[in-house]
């Protein structure tokens, strides 16, 4: 395939991939059967959004707090003279999966999670002082409503459209969660398929050929994994920019305590909205509901929150524009880069 565009039919697949991967031992097969289209013609589509830079990969998505890892979102105040630097020195951080830029007081925002037997908080405060921030506010997950990316590549799906919040988008989140005892071969599946399948007629085959199983036992294992609620899905993660979704903002609400469990749901329910969270309200921060907005531009993002405000009728809100992204990548689960950042930056004598 020459063509540097993707096409109508690209764009069904891709849906298709985000939303419902087949676990099969031959799932391209299957994708053309569901599309018309012959399975060879399926796995040239995939390489080819692939070579466009639209498909980051196809993987296991893990539930990062069901496997015992601890996580937040920060907010950090720097000098906006020295957020560059500040931003690149976090970034070696293997926790750090999402780093951006965004035009608030709060200027730096970024993730982290770190695994089992490791102190959140410990990591911040390394983190606070290589940055330099003058602030680093903590803003956990205190009520999961949504998460789910899924980015309509079709074109149809409206700024005001409504839909249904799945129950692998709304996973549970309590304040304490235990981390599960995971047999070894458990461990290594989850650091096999957490990589890219391959775009081979039996891609589960090659995963299994790293851990010594069959492809069928594999499979057996996802299944395994989606059962516990380790693994949420098995989909593609695109790039958003290269799919065209050029804009990303994140609305913040200061919804009152007695409304969020009625609000928060609510919010969720926007199709153009791919997380929504409640976390906790500082003196200078009183926003208790985060939604995460994509849009082909800034004009779809601002016309889904004039949606949500409208219906939900929350006035105290604001719009945090990404306008610098220092770092975007998948949380690598049990691999030995952890061993070599926590030896660096947290032994101490």
């Amino acid at each position: 395939m020459g063509d540097t565009e993707v096409t109508a039919q690209d764009a069904e697949l891709l849906n298709a991939l985000q939303w419902d991967f087949p676990l099969d031992e031959r799932p391209y097969a299957i994708l053309g059967e569901r599309l018309g289209l012959a399975e060879s013609d399926v796995r040239a589509r995939v390489n080819h959004v692939k070579e466009l830079g639209v498909l980051r990969q196809l993987s296991a998505i893990f539930d990062t707090r069901a496997l015992g890892y601890t996580s937040a979102l920060i907010a950090a105040k720097i000098d906006p003279d020295k957020i560059d630097e500040a931003a690149e020195s976090l970034n070696d951080h293997p926790g750090i999966s999402h780093n951006y830029k965004r035009n608030h007081d709060y200027n730096l925002w970024y993730t982290i999670a770190v695994p089992p037997g490791e102190n959140l908080d410990t990591h911040i405060e390394v983190l606070h002082a290589r940055s330099g921030a003058t602030v680093t506010r903590k803003l956990p997950t205190l009520k999961l409503y949504k998460i789910g990316v899924k980015l309509d590549m079709t074109g149809n799906t409206a700024a005001d459209a409504k839909a249904e919040v799945l129950e692998h988008e709304r996973p549970e989140r309590r304040v304490d969660m235990v981390a599960p005892t995971l047999a070894e071969l458990e461990r290594n599946t989850i650091r096999v398929v957490q990589e890219d399948l391959a775009v081979v007629e039996r891609p589960f085959d090659l995963y299994g050929e790293q851990l010594g199983i069959s492809g069928a036992e594999v499979l057996t294992m996802l299944q395994h994994f989606k059962q516990e609620k380790w693994m949420r899905r098995f989909a593609a993660v695109m790039n958003h920019r290269s799919a065209g979704f050029k804009a990303n903002a994140m609305g913040v609400w200061a919804v009152e305590e007695d409304s969020l469990e009625v609000i928060g749901p609510r919010m969720a329910g926007f199709a153009a909205v791919s997380h929504c969270y409640r976390r906790p309200t500082y003196d200078d921060w009183p926003y208790t509901v985060f939604t995460m907005i994509h849009g082909r531009n800034a004009k779809d993002c601002e016309a889904t929150v004039e949606a949500i405000r409208t219906e939900c009728d929350v006035e105290n809100y604001a719009l945090l524009w990404s306008i610098k992204e220092y770092k975007k990548v998948r949380v690598r689960y049990f691999t030995a880069d952890w061993d070599t950042w926590t030896s660096a930056n947290l032994i101490t004598q």
